[in-house]
């Protein structure tokens, strides 16, 4: 099914983008306007399978629609041409139809739209800045929806301190802030927008950052896991053997942060099998991270204070994944740390006899890797 789900959203922005190209549709909030009323609603065949088989199985009938269409351009007596347009028209007409409320999903101009920010400590708190002073009042401290001018609003404000947040595209997301919510119903207004002058479209986006990193670490607290996969944020460092760069650059190889910690049994152990970096760490750390601000967005995604978070290591997959966490005091490491698991439900990767410890961890984390899916679509 993840297959028919990206071939949903590539066709969905290459039309968006096409249009753009030829000078159709123009730039919204910087990235190409999706000019309908509607989108292809994924979410629904996400959750329902044999809605998503149908509309799988349409999708085979219309291409053999349109290949049958396309070979009566060649050279083919008339008799040839009529069956191959009358099959065409079979294929249409006998495709199974999946319900056609199921199928669309009402759209905004940037419901395409991805999160224009890179997830780096200084946007995570920069919008934790911005939600207490233009979101707050509203949506509460902890983004429950229950801040103290809440009652005022038509509708009390939702929960994005648990899934909803996933649940929504980047791009609709950015939408409703920046022009507000309206009953469907009745048309009265549920939330409003807030102007260019109080938050620019970058200043949007890193709000959204820092939703989701406030969602995962609500989650985790309250429930033991990350519910959704969480991306380490990105941020510098410098590493013995390369000098400064980005933790980007580590794409394809796990990471083992440890953050800062007065014992020093507790820091982090060098191995192959991982690329050590060191929070405030020594100038002869395999990597020690350069970024003040990774230690205070790290603790927001722990669902912790930063004094409570010093001391933890956390486990990154080679696709950039959070996916593990040792807290001090703990014993080695096993699979029981992991605390981000895939949704598919699958059979768990197996391991042999003499896999224990951090070798059976390493091995459940890359054969169980994690998409991160939002509204339906993989991104």
């Amino acid at each position: 099914m993840t297959g028919v789900l990206e071939g949903m959203l590539a066709a969905q922005l290459a039309l968006r983008d096409g249009l753009h190209a030829v000078g159709l549709t123009p730039l919204v909030a910087g990235q190409p306007q999706w000019p309908f009323a509607h989108r292809l609603a994924a979410e629904m065949m996400w959750i329902d399978p044999g809605h998503a088989r149908r509309v799988a199985i349409s999708g085979l009938f219309v291409v053999l629609a349109v290949f049958l269409l396309l070979a009566t351009l060649f050279r083919v007596g008339w008799k040839a041409r009529l069956g191959l347009v009358s099959s065409a028209a079979a294929a249409l007409i006998f495709a199974p139809g999946p319900a056609e409320h199921l199928l669309w999903a009402e759209a905004t101009p940037t419901s395409l739209h991805r999160n224009a920010s890179d997830f780096s400590p200084a946007n995570i708190l920069r919008g934790q800045a911005l939600f207490q002073q233009h979101c707050q009042q509203c949506h509460g401290a902890d983004a429950r929806g229950e801040g103290p001018q809440a009652h005022k609003l038509a509708m009390w404000p939702p929960n994005l301190a648990g899934g909803l947040l996933w649940k929504r595209l980047d791009g609709e997301l950015f939408w409703h802030v920046r022009h507000g919510m309206r009953n469907a119903r009745t048309g009265k207004e549920t939330m409003p927008g807030i102007s260019e002058i109080s938050m620019t479209d970058a200043d949007i986006w890193k709000v959204l950052d820092y939703l989701q990193a406030n969602a995962a670490g609500q989650t985790l607290r309250s429930v033991g896991v990350w519910e959704r996969p969480v991306r380490l944020p990105r941020f510098q460092m410098r590493c013995r053997n390369g000098g400064e760069r980005s933790s980007a650059s580590l794409s394809g190889q796990r990471l083992l942060i440890a953050l800062p910690s007065d014992d020093r049994a507790a820091q982090a152990v060098e191995d192959p099998r991982w690329v050590s970096v060191v929070l405030g760490g020594a100038a002869d750390a395999e990597c020690a991270a350069q970024d003040d601000q990774l230690l205070p967005a790290l603790a927001l995604l722990l669902g912790d204070s930063e004094q409570g978070a010093r001391g933890q290591q956390l486990l990154v997959d080679r696709d950039g994944w959070l996916r593990a966490r040792s807290k001090p005091g703990l014993s080695a490491w096993s699979v029981d740390d992991l605390i981000c698991r895939t949704e598919s439900g699958g059979a768990k990767p197996s391991t042999s006899a003499n896999e224990q410890g951090i070798d059976a961890l390493l091995r459940r984390m890359d054969g169980d890797p994690v998409r991160l899916v939002r509204a339906g679509f993989p991104h």
